[in-house]
């Protein structure tokens, strides 16, 4: 396991899910955490879960005046950002036929955009010192689209075009930018959906079963079951 010792991150949507599991690896690896998202009482359940100090920073990443406020607070409070975890997002699933303007800027707000700020804000410092590490959660909806998610489709693939780009501009001041695109997860955004889109999914996963957030522990051994792929199990 990596050695964050003395590494300080930031995680948003870091209030449960893939969010709190990420915060509480980090955690585990020695990195100091600030834990961002909306919902304050889940993300002092998340720094109760790892069980050391960590700085809570309440925001809503729809509003881009409060998220240009989220990177210089987390330095404030941490006095800098090696880190940064881009993991908040949201949904507002319609037909792209039927989508409202709002279904559509709030989504791309929030995944996208938002991402762009927070990336753009942690470059300096990470410049200055020549490391960084910057990561984007993506989602397979990005590389794959899915029906009814064109907004959420759009900002997950913008979140990896952007990461791409961002990361040759920074390779040599040794900061890597990286996004990963997990299946479909088991969360609240998932807990959303509906008996028959929930079967629609199920049906594209060959374990027939969504993932979780947490690594699945090994099948023992006098199983004679194939392992369960996770790779393919979305956010």
């Amino acid at each position: 396991m990596f050695d964050l010792t003395g590494k300080r991150a930031l995680v948003t949507g870091a209030s449960g899910g893939i969010g709190r599991e990420i915060a509480k690896a980090l955690a585990a690896a020695g990195a100091t955490v600030a834990l961002s998202g909306t919902r304050v009482g889940a993300l002092e359940e998340t720094a109760q879960q790892i069980g050391k100090e960590c700085p809570i920073l309440p925001c809503n990443l729809s509003k881009m005046d409060d998220v240009d406020t989220l990177v210089p607070d987390a330095e404030a409070v941490m006095g800098g950002v090696d880190i940064l975890i881009n993991n908040a997002g949201m949904t507002r699933d319609n037909l792209f036929m039927r989508m409202k303007n709002e279904e559509w800027d709030e989504v791309i707000a929030v995944n996208l955009t938002a991402a762009f700020h927070l990336n753009r804000a942690v470059l300096r410092g990470m410049m200055k010192q020549r490391w960084g590490r910057i990561i984007g959660i993506s989602s397979v909806v990005g590389v794959m689209g899915n029906p009814g998610q064109g907004n959420y489709a759009a900002s997950k693939a913008g979140l990896i075009g952007m990461n791409k780009a961002l990361a040759y501009e920074v390779a040599s001041r040794n900061i890597t930018v990286n996004s990963i695109a997990p299946g479909f997860i088991a969360s609240a955004m998932t807990d959303e959906l509906n008996d028959k889109q929930r079967e629609s999914i199920l049906s594209t996963i060959p374990a027939n079963r969504l993932g979780t957030p947490r690594k699945s522990p090994p099948a023992p051994s006098s199983s004679r079951a194939m392992p369960l792929p996770t790779s393919r199990a979305t956010r």
